[in-house]
């Protein structure tokens, strides 16, 4: 088995004078502190890769700078999926018996070092290099069709997919680390200048600076230990180009694996932290997941079933849209966040009293994607 024995997060947002090495350290101390554990108990290292910093060796990088010799040091690359994709390594590693903790951690100072134009170009380099690159399409510009299509298939408005923009700043107003913890409105979302029609600046995550980490245990060490109890992933496509719909992504594959492991159904999950890097993301995930209806997330989340208070709350720091989005970092802090929820460390965010939860992480454009469950023992 594999366990969850600490995390922590930086503070999301500008940092200047740091970089990729300082940020993954400040986070990695927090995650030790957090597990009650010294950088000599560890034996494995993943980190996820750093737009500000491609190193080709990054995880051996950071092994050295941090003053840790493990038996296992390894780098992955799934794009927005790498947070949950280095913790299911994690997981099976120490399964496997091959590690007893795992130091996983991410960071980079996305804004400040490369900034928004820089990154943005970086980032379009998912695209095809032949049919899809060369006519300049930006990410907005990828997720606004599948955002487009889905509105018209199901029925849906602009304001439909403002509601889960508004639900994240909602909850990052609780987190102090967030970028922005302003509420908005609907309104506010509906008036904000268009990035890639229809989704406009407050559809969009943010460009962050900021670091995560989570160790895993082969142990619990805790009296509230939060097992990973499944993973699973699914990859159908890399370009749009190949996919064969825009509006279904066979995302609940992925789910059905680690749901299957974990010897849980999708209506046994309490609470959820979802890839939401547009406000058309979090959508589409919340339904092909099977935790709404297709066609009535929206209406289900101005009904509160995704809050604090509902069913089953959905990225109670904030998520991308408004905790922020320092690459694989961002995706991370759901797991972080998951983990305290689950284990009762929430604080003045705890949302009831949660013991299954599910994470789903997702890279490229609605492509590579893993899910994991977590259930408090």
């Amino acid at each position: 088995m594999a366990w969850i024995r600490g995390a922590f997060e930086t503070a999301h947002g500008r940092h200047e004078g740091e970089d990729t090495l300082t940020l993954m350290a400040n986070a990695a101390t927090g995650a030790l502190a957090d597990a009650g554990l010294v950088r000599g108990d560890i034996d494995g290292l993943v980190t996820g890769y750093s737009t500000a910093m491609p190193h080709l060796m990054l995880a051996s990088v950071f092994s050295e700078y941090f003053g840790i010799h493990p038996v296992y040091c390894h780098t992955v690359q799934v794009g927005g999926g790498t947070g949950s994709a280095m913790t299911m390594l994690a997981k099976r590693l120490c399964e496997a018996g091959e590690c007893r903790n795992i130091l996983v951690v991410a960071g980079e100072n996305r804004l400040s070092g490369e900034g928004a134009d820089k990154t943005v170009r970086t980032l379009a380099g998912v695209g095809h290099p032949d049919y899809e690159t060369p006519f300049g399409p930006t990410i907005p510009g990828f997720y606004a069709l599948v955002a487009a299509r889905y509105m018209h298939e199901h029925g849906l408005g602009e304001e439909d997919l403002a509601e889960f923009s508004v639900l994240m700043r909602a909850h990052a107003a609780g987190h102090p680390g967030a970028q922005f913890r302003e509420p908005i409105t609907v309104a506010d979302v509906m008036a904000s200048r268009p990035i890639a029609e229809p989704l406009k600046l407050l559809d969009c995550c943010p460009i962050s600076d900021g670091a995560a980490a989570l160790v895993v245990g082969a142990e619990g060490g805790g009296a509230a230990g939060v097992r990973i109890a499944g993973a699973g992933q699914t990859h159908p496509f890399q370009h749009v180009i190949a996919a064969d719909s825009l509006v279904s992504f066979g995302s609940a594959k992925a789910s059905a694996r680690a749901l299957g492991e974990a010897g849980v159904g999708i209506d046994e999950v309490e609470i959820a932290g979802i890839y939401d890097s547009f406000s058309i993301t979090l959508l589409v995930f919340i339904e092909e997941l099977g935790l709404a209806p297709r066609g009535e997330a929206a209406r289900l989340a101005r009904e509160g079933r995704f809050g604090p208070e509902g069913a089953v709350p959905v990225n109670t720091h904030g998520g991308l849209l408004s905790f922020g989005h320092s690459g694989v970092a961002g995706g991370m802090a759901h797991i972080g966040e998951l983990y305290r929820q689950i284990a009762g460390k929430a604080g003045a965010r705890q949302a009831g009293d949660r013991r299954v939860g599910l994470i789903h992480g997702e890279g490229g454009i609605l492509s590579s994607q893993v899910s994991l469950v977590l259930v408090r023992d």
